[in-house]
């Protein structure tokens, strides 16, 4: 499909047949390209075991063609029906307590469940043969939002699956056994069989244990995805399959679901009532572009206010053209929304959504025809990439582990937390981030930012070893490997010689206090005691038990900030100059963004501002946003 993407969910089903004709006069009228449908559709479309009723999608499908309208078609497998609920109640989600979930919202089904895996490829597969030649058919959308609901299952077929998982993965008992470290507490197993899933238990449970869990029940999603993906693959072969992500979440392993997508595609809903949104919604954009290094696309967002926060602020006018062109700016090849029109019933029945309750004379559907109208203008935007010179390197097992429940020794360390005390200053001063694997070749990029790598293997350490570039490391990190044991000599383990300290012991703050460092800055809630090992100190800790003890250090390219400062800058400012990168800061709350040959500017703040550019000063409202088109006036 040529240029910018544009549509959103549309859901039929809720609707009488007289509304359909009404809907795709009205998308057209938009400029929407593109709808997604049948998410939900299961029940509607197998309404009995192996009975299909395809007439109603057949007649939406010709209608969305008629009209120039393409289909996202989902396989509908995001939600069971009743019957197969009630046939097999054994596929329902149990708890970590024990309670069996009940049926009566979405996601109810645990997914090692050979039933319900076996009727996901069934329905998938049968949609796909029915659809296959259709002439709207442009992409596979694979059940909805995984881990949004369910995201683990701990009933006795998961327990099944997870033993199977772990003989896979260490093949004898004795191999569990050391890497578990069994022989604390007594947990010694003499058979696979002995082992269940981490239940709620008397005490803290293995920190091992529950690291495996979080990767088995992140696989074990991913292969629920996979075995649909295979069979629209077989019948399908030409025609890309996504499932819509859920931004910077801590369920999923996206590097490894990303490499089984063929194409990366997300759900977001900043907070307009959070000024720090722009931020964290810029973080999740850029890896998105990250995973596949290249263009996604945005397959959810919202027209204005959401349905399921505790207060649900709509947008400003201007505020949803704004967070479209940002999704654009951090690669999106398309803003699509949550929905086409605002339902009538149900749980997100004041969800907002393209075309609002009120209709067509309405500030929403007004704001509609313009979006819809300016992205035609900016189809030269589709395709293109993001040359960025500084990437922060995010690692799912060591985000698990850090924030494991109980046994570490702070409850305050959060990764997120620590990957935007970079990443903020950083777009402050206009400059792209990547997202990337340690164990990525990161050989492209000027400076690199490890925030945390709490586990850090010999493979991660030989990656960041031999970067050669700019290198910052952030406190914590090169504690575990990856069976969550501490490396001998305690920590920075294998990342010793690359940063020349050792970690003598953590030190964490109590919450409430600030502890002051020489250079007249202060750091919040963790500290460690370091003792040099080659490194020169930068800075140093003032006051305190820590007192004149190195805070920060250098080590030939590599940087170590034992701490969590509550400003980052001044340790960027000085790496960014030695890189050649510029430091200088952008208008509060204008962000910048640059695509081959378009520069972005958005302003998120509430007042005017001006913003120098290559083409000159280009002044920005209060929610605006220009897209210039470089080396034309």
């Amino acid at each position: 499909m040529p240029g910018l993407l544009f549509g959103g969910d549309y859901n039929p089903e809720q609707w009488p047949e007289e509304v359909w004709d009404e809907d795709v006069r009205l998308m057209s009228e938009a400029g929407v390209n593109l709808v997604t449908v049948a998410v939900f559709a299961w029940s509607r479309l197998e309404p009995a075991p192996g009975v299909h009723d395809f007439g109603w999608l057949d007649r939406i499908m010709d209608l969305l063609h008629e009209h120039g309208i393409a289909a996202d078609l989902a396989t509908g497998t995001a939600t069971p029906p009743p019957w197969l609920v009630r046939e097999h109640p054994e596929i329902r989600p149990v708890d970590a307590g024990g309670t069996v979930l009940e049926f009566g919202s979405r996601q109810g089904y645990c997914p090692s469940s050979p039933v319900f895996r076996t009727s996901t490829v069934r329905l998938a597969g049968a949609i796909a043969q029915r659809y296959k030649e259709h002439p709207a058919l442009a992409m596979w959308h694979i059940s909805n939002e995984y881990a949004d609901h369910t995201v683990e299952c701990f009933c006795a077929e998961s327990a099944r699956h997870f033993r199977r998982w772990l003989v896979g993965r260490y093949q004898t008992i004795e191999g569990l056994n050391t890497a578990w470290g069994t022989s604390c507490w007594g947990q010694h197993y003499t058979d696979f069989g002995q082992v269940e899933p981490p239940r709620r238990a008397p005490g803290p449970v293995n920190p091992a244990q529950l690291l495996d869990w979080r990767r088995f029940s992140s696989d074990a999603l991913l292969e629920c995805f996979e075995a649909e993906k295979a069979v629209l693959r077989e019948v399908t072969p030409d025609i890309p399959v996504t499932t819509n992500f859920m931004s910077v979440l801590y369920h999923l392993d996206y590097w490894k679901w990303a490499q089984a997508e063929d194409f990366v595609s997300d759900d977001a809903y900043p907070d307009p009532a959070d000024p720090e949104s722009p931020i964290t919604i810029a973080l999740s954009y850029d890896l998105m572009r990250s995973l596949k290094q290249q263009p996604w696309l945005l397959l959810e967002s919202a027209p204005s206010a959401v349905s399921w926060r505790e207060v649900n602020v709509p947008k400003a006018p201007g505020v949803m053209r704004l967070h479209s062109l940002q999704a654009l700016a951090h690669g999106s090849d398309g803003v699509m929304f949550f929905q086409w029109r605002q339902a009538k019933y149900g749980p997100e029945k004041f969800h907002s959504a393209l075309l609002p309750h009120g209709g067509t004379d309405t500030r929403q559907w007004r704001e509609t025809l313009a979006l819809g109208a300016e992205l035609k203008k900016l189809a030269s935007v589709a395709g293109t990439g993001t040359r960025a010179d500084v990437a922060l390197v995010l690692d799912w097992p060591s985000w698990w582990g850090l924030e494991a429940p109980e046994s570490m020794p702070s409850g305050r360390l959060k990764l997120k937390d620590m990957l935007l005390a970079w990443y903020a200053p950083l777009r402050r001063r206009g400059l792209d981030v990547d997202l990337a694997p340690a164990d990525r070749d990161l050989s492209s990029y000027r400076v690199v930012i490890v925030p945390n790598l709490y586990l850090c293997t010999a493979e991660y350490a030989a990656a960041l070893a031999g970067y050669g570039g700019h290198l910052i490391v952030g406190p914590f990190s090169g504690v575990v490997d990856a069976a969550e044991q501490v490396h001998d000599g305690g920590a920075p383990g294998p990342l010793r010689g690359l940063l020349g300290v050792r970690v003598e012991e953590p030190w964490p703050i109590p919450d409430g206090i600030t502890q002051a460092l020489d250079d007249g800055t202060q750091a919040t809630l963790w500290s460690e005691w370091i003792t040099l090992d080659g490194a020169q100190p930068l800075v140093r800790y003032a006051g305190g038990p820590l007192d004149g003890r190195p805070a920060v250090t250098r080590h030939g390219r590599a940087t170590y900030v034992s701490c969590l400062p509550t400003d980052t800058s001044p340790i960027l400012e000085r790496v960014l100059t030695e890189a050649g990168l510029p430091t200088g800061l952008l208008p509060e709350g204008v962000e910048m963004c640059r695509r081959d040959g378009h520069l972005f500017l958005l302003n998120h703040g509430h007042r005017a501002q001006t913003v120098d550019t290559p083409q000159g000063a280009v002044e920005l409202a209060a929610n605006d946003a220009v897209v210039l088109k470089l080396g034309e006036p």
